[in-house]
């Protein structure tokens, strides 16, 4: 993966990181997934984003460099994962939503639940990072870094035709903006899901 595609703005970068894979290795082994939905957040310029109201010690990360990778707590039971992009000192990234696990299915299904079905292994971004083994441990680590436990790389070209665009999901503010960017018919891609405290908000 080339730092150069990811130092721009989270809205270009977020359609172009689908089919990327993030892998993660651990004592267990390694489980690898395939991006197939992603959303952008465009830092203080953007009301949904963490980094919104300025750097704080939580979202840190978020200002770069480039390449690393965010990790939150959602609602204190989830753990998120985000690619940081844009330029070092302002804050962007892209949030990994869901995928499809191409390596490692059974250790990602150790994790998930021996129940749960292929296509739903990595679907959410919850699931995602528990599928991986994405915890607070992996917060600013460089995906860019030969041999890290984490990384992500280059994989299958995804043919534009393939690539929608939508409404974030669950966010209450700039929720509209298209925003949400994934591979149209996949069965590993979430449900929209509008918030409840969702208001209409000025286009991006």
């Amino acid at each position: 993966m080339n730092v150069d595609l990811l130092s721009r703005p989270a809205e270009e970068v977020a359609p172009e990181l689908l089919g990327s894979v993030l892998a993660c290795k651990s004592s267990k082994g390694t489980v690898s997934i395939a991006i197939t939905e992603t959303e952008a957040y465009s830092g203080t310029a953007d009301p949904a984003s963490h980094a919104y109201r300025g750097r704080t010690p939580r979202n840190a990360v978020m200002f770069g460099p480039a390449g690393h990778l965010y990790v939150y707590r959602s609602h204190g039971l989830h753990w998120c994962a985000n690619v940081v992009t844009g330029t070092d000192g302002i804050a962007s990234a892209v949030l990994v939503r869901a995928g499809r696990v191409i390596e490692g299915e059974d250790l990602a299904r150790r994790r998930r639940g021996e129940k749960v079905e292929s296509p739903r292994l990595a679907r959410g971004p919850g699931n995602f990072c528990q599928a991986l083994g994405i915890t607070a441990e992996h917060n600013g680590a460089d995906l860019l870094l030969t041999g890290a436990s984490v990384s992500l790389s280059e994989g299958e070209s995804v043919p534009a035709a393939l690539i929608q665009a939508g409404p974030r999901v669950g966010v209450s503010k700039a929720h509209d903006w298209q925003h949400r960017f994934y591979l149209a018919g996949d069965p590993t891609v979430s449900a929209y899901r509008l918030s409840p405290r969702a208001k209409p908000s000025a286009g991006a």
